[in-house]
């Protein structure tokens, strides 16, 4: 009997996806830290925002990649990793002038309009 709860509750962690972040909740936690002034500093939502920027950032170069990969036009040029100057500030402000009602998007997709934006090939 315990051998088959334990593979059933196994069945459900690996059967629940991970949910990608919205613009929405990624700046009501923002704003959340920010309201706890000095105190943020301990806080466990900026490692999870800093992990879903990062990932975000991860996937949009990992787009690139493939678009170059399979002979595409890239949606973007940004410097190479690493030589890209963004800011936490600048990121927040970029999502922060996404209008309300189109802050159900992903940080993904957020992040990827604005490196387009930021970066056009020319």
């Amino acid at each position: 009997m315990r051998r088959l709860f334990l593979a059933v509750g196994g069945l459900m962690l690996v059967a629940v996806p991970a949910q990608a972040m919205s613009v929405a909740e990624f700046l009501a936690k923002v704003n959340a830290l920010k309201a706890k002034g000095a105190l943020a500093m301990f806080s466990s939502d900026i490692g999870l925002l800093k992990q879903e920027v990062d990932g975000a950032s991860a996937a949009y170069r990992a787009d690139l990649a493939a678009a170059a990969a399979a002979g595409k036009r890239p949606s973007s040029c940004p410097p190479t990793k690493g030589q890209v100057k963004m800011s936490s500030s600048e990121l927040i402000a970029a999502f922060e002038k996404i209008p309300p009602a189109r802050r159900s998007i992903s940080v993904k997709t957020a992040f990827a309009a604005v490196m387009q934006q930021r970066f056009p090939c020319k």
